[in-house]
């Protein structure tokens, strides 16, 4: 019992990554912009979350710059997605590559150097809950953030008029801007929300997950996030069930590892979760997801004057 409640509680733990990035590109592809910078702002996201901490001190405005530098690198992909017509395909697969290289150059420095962890935050009374309380309620801040942000994030695109206005530019940009809305302004605002969130998973990857900077830290979350999209079909609660199976896969490695169980060769279970997330994307795609995009996802509007 003690090795299941360890697993379901790290599993929590080793899905907020993947979750944070999968909800920041949900926002953004239903607004219409696909955005394949999640690798490379997941690695910017954790540098500078883990340079802030550690120059301040201060877990919290370690985050916050984390996220808002990552709304910078995004609103540089709708720059080019969005005001200039690029392929997003390309812009996104530039931004990778610009925000994994400017993580590793500036990183440089931080290495082997320590920061603010941001440790668990147990909650009085219910982490005495016998089996939820250690799994549910003795957590990380940000493992709590992550379950709220994914009921907000359904709830703005469910339930308000910004969140309608943000469907109507991903679905039919054309008849939006009928209505009078700023396409372009309202695809800009989500993209860069998008790239907000993906800061806050990427910090949260070297400041409570693993705590501290190394290169190559985020192994390949970020495009595992993109995956989760499709697999979720572009829905928040269903990408967070696919975090959370990330999670499981990946959280059973470090099961084995501590109490020296070894079910299958450890090279094995470490290409697992990829391996799945695969299979899973096939399957989703091969029922038919694919089609539940957005109609004008990856299209450029131009306005007629």
């Amino acid at each position: 019992m003690n090795d299941l409640i360890f697993l379901c509680a790290l599993t929590l733990k080793a899905s907020m990554a993947v979750l944070y990035a999968a909800l920041g590109e949900v926002v953004a592809e239903r607004s219409g912009v696909i955005n394949l910078g999640q690798e490379g702002m997941l690695l910017f996201g954790a540098m500078t979350g883990f340079a802030a901490g550690h120059a301040t001190g201060s877990a919290t405005l370690a985050f916050i710059a984390a996220g808002a530098a990552c709304a910078l690198l995004a609103g540089l992909h709708g720059l080019f997605a969005i005001r200039l017509g690029a392929n997003q395909l390309l812009s996104g697969i530039a931004l990778t590559i610009l925000g994994a290289s400017l993580a590793n150059y500036l990183g440089q420095p931080l290495i082997g150097l320590s920061g603010p962890r941001q440790g668990d935050l147990p909650l009085p009374l219910l982490k005495d809950i016998p089996v939820l309380g250690p799994v549910f309620f003795n957590q990380n801040l940000l493992v709590y953030l992550g379950f709220a942000l994914t009921a907000l994030v359904w709830f703005v695109l469910a339930r308000t008029r910004w969140g309608l206005t943000l469907r109507a530019c991903g679905e039919n940009p054309t008849a939006a801007d009928a209505m009078g809305v700023n396409v372009a302004r309202t695809r800009f605002a989500a993209v860069m929300a998008g790239g907000f969130f993906t800061g806050l998973g990427g910090a949260y990857l070297s400041l409570a997950f693993t705590p501290g900077w190394k290169e190559g830290m985020s192994g390949g979350q970020g495009w595992i996030a993109v995956a989760m999209v499709i697999f979720a079909g572009w829905r928040p609660f269903p990408a967070l069930a696919g975090a959370l199976l990330f999670g499981i896969l990946s959280a059973a490695q470090f099961l084995f590892q501590a109490t020296g169980q070894q079910l299958a060769p450890m090279y094995i279970l470490r290409i697992l979760p990829y391996l799945l997330t695969i299979l899973t994307l096939s399957l989703a795609l091969l029922l038919g997801r694919k089609s539940q995009a957005p109609a004008g996802l990856g299209q450029p509007f131009y306005r007629e004057r």
